[in-house]
């Protein structure tokens, strides 16, 4: 495993998690939380198997 899938697997989780507590603090919507985090899974996947 590369370091730059190392990065992949703890980024990801990090920016989940920062969407679902701006969800809970009412400054990011539903929508944008739910965008970000399927954006964020997809071009981590993405990115991960193109290593």
């Amino acid at each position: 495993m590369t370091d730059a899938q190392i990065g992949l697997i703890v980024a990801t989780p990090i920016i989940i998690v920062f969407a679902v507590v701006l969800n809970r603090m009412d400054v990011l919507q539903r929508a944008g939380a739910m965008t970000a985090v399927v954006f964020s899974v997809a071009i981590a996947a993405v990115l991960f198997l193109n290593q």
